[in-house]
């Protein structure tokens, strides 16, 4: 009777039921390696001032950890690496070496290892750490550097009227933070992730589909449906970065396949709104992290009905 008594305790929540031969280890070895191209078309247009940052941020991020949970080794299961280089990717070259420690050291503890580690979190770390800096230091993370001469100018968001030619954004010709500038880098990242099996198109695909017809919608120049403007919105500024390698973080966004496809769609509406109407010139940080956090309802109001349960 006692055996039964703790049989019925146990209880399997609804499904889907996620298991997968692919360690911890070697998805995020895989991250890193599809952040190569994004990397190295960072170094070529910003040379020591997008190699410096990057440095300092992965090993930040890994020491950071290291402290914390002393076992595993240096490299561990490689996620705080991953949260070290998508975070010097969202700042701008140049910036200052110890806004890169406090970024990384915040996006470990604040955004990973406060709700107990790995697996637990509820947002994405980089993204906490990057919203974190533009709380504390808004002017430091809004200067900007052009590709190539490495002069002071504005990101192309900061252009009312988008004038930036849509072929310097997709080659990366332009300013901004390290890893919004190419976005032929950023695709061939997510191609390999797509290979990989890691992430599918509902996330990345309705974020850039929903900021796409948003931004087409809300043109600057006040005329109706104007695709340059959502090209624009889809190829300026993080959101390639955001919608391939954040927000489809398998921690922190939905795993039904309804879920998915409304939280990307979330995102990419809250990220051109947020441009628009907000006080920062970019949105895809808020958008993703205020995503991250319905995620939880998101699955519970599209989880899959349990064969013969009757609505209540």
């Amino acid at each position: 009777m006692e055996n039964l008594a703790v049989e019925r305790k146990f209880v399997i929540s609804s499904s889907p039921h996620v298991r997968s031969p692919e360690t911890v280890q070697k998805i995020m070895i895989d991250v890193l390696i599809a952040l190569v191209p994004a990397v190295v078309a960072a170094a070529v247009f910003f040379r020591e001032e997008a190699i410096i940052p990057i440095i300092i941020c992965l090993v930040a991020a890994m020491g950071t950890e290291f402290v914390l949970v002393r076992k595993g080794g240096f490299f561990s299961d490689g996620s705080a690496a991953v949260t070290g280089v998508l975070l010097a990717l969202t700042l701008p070259p140049g910036v200052a070496w110890w806004i890169c420690v406090i970024g990384s050291a915040t996006a470990i503890i604040l955004g990973k290892y406060i709700f107990g580690g790995l697996g637990s979190n509820t947002f994405n770390p980089a993204l906490v750490g990057r919203a974190i800096l533009l709380a504390s230091w808004g002017g430091r993370m809004t200067e900007w550097l052009g590709p190539i001469d490495l002069r002071s100018t504005a990101t192309p968001l900061a252009d009312p009227g988008y004038g930036t030619p849509l072929m310097d954004l997709f080659t990366g010709n332009v300013a901004g933070c390290l890893g919004e500038t190419s976005a032929i880098a950023l695709l061939l990242g997510g191609a390999y992730l797509m290979y990989k099996k890691h992430i599918n198109w509902r996330i990345p695909g309705t974020y850039i589909v929903s900021a796409f017809i948003i931004g087409t919608l809300l043109s600057p120049m006040g005329t109706q449906f104007d695709v340059t403007s959502g090209l624009f919105h889809v190829l300026a500024g993080g959101l390639l970065l955001g919608a391939i390698f954040m927000a489809t973080d398998m921690v922190t966004s939905p795993v039904t396949t309804k879920g998915q496809l409304i939280f990307g769609a979330g995102c990419g509406i809250l990220t051109v709104l947020i441009r628009i109407y907000g006080m920062y010139p970019e949105g895809v940080t808020f958008a993703i992290l205020i995503m991250n956090a319905l995620t939880p309802l998101i699955d519970g109001a599209t989880k899959p009905r349990i064969y013969g349960e009757v609505s209540k």
